[in-house]
């Protein structure tokens, strides 16, 4: 970090917020002269449709700490916070929505609890809502399962407002939909100080909510995708060859027993049983099958693990 670095750096992410950008600016202008910080804003118009650029441009003449990148097209929040991570200069990194629904007058007391209390990352929980009852309960049962399924303590995961010491960002790598568990991603880096923080929760006052069912289902699946990676990310064939090997082992071992006794039952002019008339025996070959399959699906996943590189790779159509 070098000495010119900012006191904080405001990753935005944003996608079609023309209205709200102009106040939120000026509140975290505000909230940094008030309390003697430096800071930069960093805008990620996640290819926006209406005019959020051309604001942005506008801001950027009032405000010398805008900076901004934009995507071609729609990525989604994870890539944006990707690239907006690796922009940040700041000894503190803080997150927030666009949307006017997190307030900036938080800033300056998660970055308090970075810095003196030494957390590697502070989750806003908004303990009070605005949302209606279709998206509140939904989510309250999301971060539970979270909650229980991780072992992080946190009571909302999915809270945009967050704040990150800086090396924390640098080392975590958010892709697919993974900015819900950022937390956890954090974790699996090494940066064990998980704090939360209560924070205040606004009404939106412009445009209109990006919730849906589709992302209550895509959250879950990504739960299971976090988990996952987190122990078997960096070697699948832990799993994978692991429960292909015990599956061929049963099946093999099943297949080897009904066969046995066959030739036992002959031996000894015993009534017997032709095995292939025996199901059991088709479920013994189905298994032994299912794990080779699993083993050689864990053997590709290391080789593809192994070879690949550069995983985020999204098209930036402009800077300021």
């Amino acid at each position: 970090m070098t000495t010119n670095s900012p006191d904080i750096s405001v990753v935005v992410p944003l996608f079609n917020e023309e209205e709200s950008l102009p106040e939120l600016t000026a509140w975290i202008a505000r909230v940094a002269r008030d309390h003697a910080l430096t800071c930069e804003v960093i805008f990620v118009d996640d290819g926006s449709t209406d005019g959020s650029w051309s604001v942005i441009e506008q801001l950027r003449q009032e405000y010398p700490f805008v900076r901004a990148i934009g995507f071609a097209r729609n990525y989604g929040k994870s890539a944006a916070l990707y690239c907006g991570f690796e922009a940040a200069q700041g000894e503190v990194v803080v997150t927030m929505d666009a949307d006017l629904q997190d307030s900036p007058d938080e800033i300056p007391e998660l970055r308090r609890m970075i810095l003196e209390e030494g957390y590697d990352l502070v989750s806003g929980w908004k303990k009070k809502r605005y949302d209606p009852i279709g998206k509140r309960w939904p989510s309250k049962f999301f971060n539970w399962t979270a909650r229980v399924a991780s072992g992080i303590r946190l009571h909302d995961f999915n809270c945009g407002l967050k704040a990150y010491r800086r090396k924390t960002v640098k080392a975590i790598e958010v892709y697919g939909e993974m900015h819900r568990f950022i937390p956890i991603l954090a974790r699996q880096a090494g940066f064990r100080r998980i704090g939360e923080k209560v924070v205040e929760h606004r009404a939106r006052k412009y445009g209109h909510s990006k919730f849906g069912l589709e992302r209550m289902v895509k959250g879950y699946l990504d739960l299971i995708t976090v988990l996952f990676m987190s122990h078997f990310g960096r070697s699948p064939m832990y799993f994978f060859g692991g429960l292909g090997t015990l599956m061929f082992l049963v099946g093999g071992g099943t297949t080897v027993w009904i066969i046995a006794g066959k030739l036992w039952k002959q031996m000894h002019g015993l009534p017997l049983r032709p095995v292939a008339d025996q199901p059991l025996f088709y479920l013994a070959m189905l298994t032994v099958v299912l794990g080779v399959q699993l083993f050689l699906a864990g053997f590709l996943g290391e080789l593809i693990n192994r070879g690949s590189s550069d995983r985020n790779k999204y098209l930036i159509d402009k800077k300021l």
